[in-house]
């Protein structure tokens, strides 16, 4: 009975980082079942250590809450990792090859899944075609997802597997890109994608289970121990509830899960969804649309036309009545709701959304958030705050380009506009919550790429100096919180995570360096050490010294 009142285990460094101050102290966190039982100095602490506390010593390495990524794809993102990488291609022929080489590498697949090619990136920086992969592939389906995940590129084969022939019609919101004479060229374009719906439905339990249980490792080694899982995608819903279920019941959901259905019109579903999913790892997290695309292919929705193609400002993806009334019931069923907005026309008319429903049915702590904000008219910056609605945002995003020559925002936006992409600080300063994430599989899904960007704001060629608009870098401290905190408070979980308090769920993580001891270019080489999730140690490398 005494080893009732001390810790199972504590974990004590020179540099422990609560979300609570703005830097490291020196001190201890002890836990107990799956709770912090006090954090404090070294000497607080020691009244709490047994004969059967397991002390581990870990001196200016830095312990910290787990990360929250507030925005990725799981499934996407797990397939993605076996699966070909297409980004590093220089043209159409290229990346055709490196699909051919993969696929003769996987002879037993029955489709060949690929990830992040990029047409604005090739030299000739035209949409790819489906003749292209039949040279090399002619037999095997091939599914290509692009850089920004809203399209995909297709060979013939799978055409023909998805039904879709000269004939087809262009589903609401989507488009099968066609040549002059009709004929389907191969890339399929936001909603055209649901074609695929089933062939990612079908794939083996078995390989859904591996590339689960693939995705779980890869985020305790990154020390992801909760996620926010969008499963909509365009014309597409990627995420399977079921094994997501089994995992938690039998314990093996190594990081918490909360996922959104599609915002749609229908709230039957939903409502089903959010009465069965509840557990501490396993939760309904509400309703996700998108509201345009992206600036690089001119389809992200501006208020004024594009820098480089003045007749265009780019269009929302579904019709705004319909996007406005969808958002006023779900809010009215008192379901939060997530935009997706790159565009500032598209961030303003989220905002405006969000405006309609407090006008319709009243303020509520509703949490409601727009995603990305790649760029936001400066009008619209104090909306945020005054609405109460969260920003959802992944700072790797404005360095998709590998140098700042290549930027292509800068092209599509120009000179004025260029000064309020990724406003992280203005947002911040304005009122609004800050949550961070990656997008994965669009990047990456270590932590410390997001955490480099925001404070940094350089490409990798470590342009421009000072950074891209550099008045909105942020602080460290406000990097990490925007990752635990932030995000816990997104997912209205920051009364159990995302700082080191007596109380709180034990989701920790102990960093092999202390980052804010380190140059700034050193954070993207940090790794994790320790992961702990609901107290359990769920990842450990050799180096932790137990004393």
């Amino acid at each position: 009975m005494e080893d009732l009142k001390y810790a199972d285990l504590v974990l004590s460094s020179n540099a422990i980082f609560t979300g609570l101050q703005e830097s490291p102290f020196r001190g201890s966190v002890a836990i107990k079942d799956n709770v912090i039982l006090a954090t404090g100095t070294r000497e607080e602490v020691t009244p709490l250590i047994g004969e059967n506390t397991k002390v581990i010593e870990y001196g200016d390495q830095l312990i910290m809450p787990g990360f929250n990524d507030f925005h990725i794809h799981l499934f996407l993102g797990s397939l993605s990792q076996q699966s070909v990488h297409l980004h590093q291609a220089k043209s159409e022929q290229e990346a055709a090859e490196m699909v051919k080489e993969f696929a003769d590498s996987r002879p037993h697949d029955e489709w060949i899944f690929g990830f992040r090619w990029y047409h604005v990136y090739w030299e000739n920086k035209t949409l790819p075609h489906r003749s292209t992969l039949d040279r090399l592939i002619p037999d095997r389906p091939v599914f290509l997802f692009n850089d920004e995940c809203h399209g995909a590129w297709v060979n013939t084969k799978a055409l023909e597997l998805l039904g879709i022939n000269d004939e087809t019609p262009n589903p609401p919101f989507g488009e099968i890109v066609r040549d002059k004479n009709g004929k389907a060229t191969g890339f399929l374009y936001e909603t055209a994608m649901t074609f695929a719906s089933e062939v990612f439905e079908n794939i083996p339990k078995d390989r859904q289970v591996e590339l689960l249980e693939n995705f779980l490792k890869t985020s305790a080694r990154l020390g992801v121990t909760s996620i926010s899982d969008m499963l909509p995608l365009p014309g597409l819903e990627l995420g399977n509830l079921e094994l997501y279920q089994e995992f938690d019941e039998q314990d093996k959901l190594t990081t918490r899960v909360h996922f959104l259905a599609a915002l749609d019109g229908n709230l039957d579903r939903p409502k089903k969804l959010r009465e069965t999913f509840q557990s501490d790892s396993l939760k309904f997290s509400g309703l996700k649309q998108f509201l345009d695309g992206v600036p690089i292919a001119y389809t992200a929705y501006l208020v004024d036309p594009y820098a480089d193609k003045l007749e265009t400002k780019g269009d929302t993806l579904i019709p705004i009545d319909y996007v406005r009334e969808w958002a006023i019931e779900a809010d009215r069923e008192n379901f939060r709701i997530r935009f997706h907005a790159c565009g500032d026309g598209a961030v303003r008319l989220g905002l405006d959304c969000f405006e309609a429903v407090q006008q319709q049915n009243g303020k509520r702590d509703s949490r409601h958030t727009i995603e990305h904000i790649e760029v936001i008219h400066p009008d619209d910056m104090n909306r945020f705050g005054e609405l109460g609605v969260i920003a959802s945002m992944q700072p790797e995003h404005m360095a998709v380009a590998r140098s700042f020559a290549n930027n292509t925002y800068r092209k599509r936006l120009g000179p004025e506009r260029e000064k309020y992409t990724w406003p992280i600080k203005s947002l911040q300063d304005k009122g609004s919550t800050i949550a961070f994430g990656t997008d994965f599989p669009v990047v990456g899904l270590d932590p410390m790429t997001e955490i480099y960007r925001a404070v940094t704001r350089l490409h990798d060629d470590g342009e421009p100096e000072g950074g891209w608009n550099p008045s909105e870098k942020i602080s460290l401290a406000d990097a990490l919180r925007a990752y635990t905190i932030g995000s816990a408070y997104g997912t209205f979980r920051e009364q159990e995570l995302g700082t080191l308090e007596a109380g709180k769920l034990a989701d920790i993580i102990v960093l092999d360096q202390d980052l804010f001891r380190i140059s700034n270019e050193d954070i993207r080489n940090t790794k994790v050490v320790l992961t702990v999730k609901d107290g359990k140690i769920i990842y450990q490398t050799s180096e932790n010294k137990e004393v």
